[in-house]
């Protein structure tokens, strides 16, 4: 289970109830699920690292499977001394870009874990080799999935099956209609495991009859004019 339990914005300075209620969150959750069932958390980037271990520290009881993504992305160092102040491993990556910005994560000891995702490091190729040099520290590869669905999946998942230092597939389950709509030959979750494709390529086609339905409509974010913009 991946949740996030931290409440409110999403802020890097934050007052002592909101840690308080992710610790209550976390435990929880553990009580509810029983100590078979690996809890995953999520903490988007967002805290400083004074933040980051008090929670890590206070959650350690509760024997979470990852502590993600704990502080910015661009502040390696902070994420490296997080991993230092507690035993749950640090999972870093989603939002960086090619081997370059993981070798810093590798040289600084920042994580236990890596979770590159395929579409923004540029590739299956890219990807496998972010993969070999993690092995090289000893750090295990969980591919990030809530932005790469469908192709992305299939890619991810082929180049996951190509390096021994693979851990999980982030899947969003959320996504799973779109995807089942959009793909000819959707990949589907099974006890847990998706089967890797046999067929040529990624092992997927899509839809394109499907896919037009959905044209681009533009970037999500827009330009503001004047402040008074912002608030239609």
């Amino acid at each position: 289970m991946k949740f996030d339990p931290f409440p409110g914005a999403w802020r890097m300075i934050v007052d002592k109830s909101v840690e308080r209620e992710a610790v209550e969150r976390v435990r929880t959750v553990r009580e509810a699920v029983g100590p078979d069932i690996d809890l995953l958390i999520e903490v988007h980037r967002r805290l400083a690292p004074m933040h980051a271990v008090r929670v890590a520290q206070a959650i350690e009881e509760y024997k979470p499977f990852w502590f993600e993504e704990p502080t910015p992305a661009d502040d390696l160092p902070s994420t490296a001394y997080v991993r230092t102040k507690t035993t749950i491993p640090i999972v870093v990556g989603e939002a960086l870009y090619g081997r370059s910005e993981f070798r810093e994560v590798f040289e600084r000891q920042a994580a236990d874990i890596i979770n590159p995702d395929i579409c923004n490091v540029g590739g299956l190729l890219e990807m496998r080799d972010i993969a070999m040099m993690a092995e090289a520290y000893s750090v295990a590869l969980s591919p990030h999935g809530n932005n790469s669905t469908t192709i992305g999946l299939a890619a991810s998942l082929q180049a996951s099956a190509c390096v021994p230092n693979f851990l999980i597939m982030e899947y969003p389950v959320a996504w799973e209609p779109f995807a089942n709509e959009l793909a000819v030959n959707p990949l589907k979750v099974e006890n847990g495991f998706i089967a890797l494709p046999t067929g040529p390529g990624l092992g997927m086609d899509l839809d394109e009859a499907a896919l037009a339905k959905y044209p681009y409509q533009g970037g999500r974010r827009r330009e503001l004019a004047v402040p008074a913009d912002e608030y239609p």
